[in-house]
């Protein structure tokens, strides 16, 4: 467990960097934020179009041939990006950085998920699997942050470039997969289409929509509403710490709980804890009672990915859990896509007060399907 852990934060560490220090470098040579909107979706682009293959991969060939091809795949996206400083060789260092980090996370998440037995210990794995990405989102960062002071863009992307071979290292650590029997690969459908004939994968999808677009709607929304309330941008950027710090504090006490939890309760349960956080932050306006908002919404969607995972690996046929897991990804990416242009466009039309409101209602709907999202 430790050894996925590290591997996906070596990996993850590498993707985080170099999303923070590419759109400062376009920036820096000149080029628009319209430049710098491009750079960032090709981030989101290598994950939507390699996932399916990339779950199938590990499917078929378990654990380390799929890292290989993450490492591969990040440790060239920071060669190009150290070799030259060319606006298009960022976007290539953002594509290629982006789809291994997923590529590796797929195969990490699926590994993790079959180590445990049922789904109290699944629930434990996925949620201190769920402090890699806090963990790397605060190591690659800030290293490039302090490289790009100290010595330069090509220095930054130069380390970054080296994070993901730690994950060789540990993959050593992971013992090697049986392949799947010929009765597996015979019995696997041909597309990923038969996963949404499962009711409880289709319930399940949309829960897991509806909270991946409230967290999206509360890193797009809060800062304009701390503008509107005057908050400076140091305190609009602590409450959004603040938020980071509830999910893993959540992810902590999580294993201790797990006994005691069942997926469709908490998912449930976070769905109506986030409806009314989203309700009551319109009304709110000192910024210690908009950070309070922040932590309990952090509290409520970090619970959500254990017991998302645990389900998903419940739910789906055990030769198809790379696959399903892909599936998942792949509509978080193209959410994180395409909401953020839709949430300009309806801020625009009703307000950020209107965006929580309406996010309120759809996630409080939402509780239905996931009370039902087992069966």
């Amino acid at each position: 467990m430790l050894a996925l852990i590290l591997g996906q934060i070596s990996l993850h560490s590498c993707m985080a960097g170099v999303r923070m220090a590419a759109p400062l470098q376009a920036l820096e040579q000149g080029h628009g934020e319209w430049a710098v909107g491009v750079l960032m979706a090709l981030f989101a682009l290598g994950p939507i179009a390699l996932a399916l293959p990339a779950g199938r991969m590990a499917d078929r060939h378990g654990y380390h041939r799929p890292l290989y091809l993450a490492v591969a795949l990040s440790l060239a996206g920071g060669v190009i990006a150290a070799a030259t400083s060319h606006y298009v060789a960022i976007c290539i260092a953002a594509l290629l950085t982006g789809a291994g980090s997923n590529i590796g996370l797929i195969t990490i998440q699926r590994t993790a998920g079959r180590m445990a037995s049922d789904a109290t210990e699944r629930m434990r794995v996925f949620s201190w699997l769920g402090l890699a990405p806090a963990l790397a989102n605060l190591v690659g960062p800030v290293t490039a942050g302090v490289l790009i002071d100290v010595a330069g863009f090509r220095a930054a992307f130069a380390a970054l470039m080296l994070m993901p071979l730690a994950a060789l290292f540990w993959s050593r650590r992971v013992p090697v997969e049986a392949p799947p029997s010929a009765a597996d690969n015979a019995a696997r459908p041909r597309t990923s289409w038969d996963l949404f004939k499962l009711p409880a994968m289709r319930r399940l999808l949309l829960v897991n929509w509806l909270l991946s677009t409230s967290w999206d709607v509360h890193n797009f929304v809060l800062p304009i509403l701390g503008h509107e309330r005057g908050l400076s941008a140091s305190a609009i950027g602590a409450i959004l710490g603040l938020f980071a710090l509830a999910v893993a504090g959540v992810r902590l006490v999580i294993p201790l709980m797990a006994h005691r939890l069942t997926a469709s309760q908490v998912l449930a349960g976070a769905m109506l804890w986030v409806a009314a956080v989203f309700a009551a932050y319109p009304f709110v306006h000192s910024a210690w009672l908009m950070a309070l908002c922040a932590a309990l919404l952090g509290l409520a969607l970090g619970s959500v990915q254990p017991m998302v995972m645990s389900t998903l690996h419940h739910i789906t046929p055990r030769e198809r859990h790379g696959e399903a897991i892909a599936v998942r990804s792949m509509t978080i990416n193209i959410s994180s896509t395409v909401m953020p242009l839709l949430f300009g466009v309806a801020g625009v039309a009703v307000g950020a007060s209107a965006l929580f409101w309406l996010m309120s209602l759809a996630v409080g709907a939402g509780s239905m399907p996931a009370r039902r999202i087992g069966t």
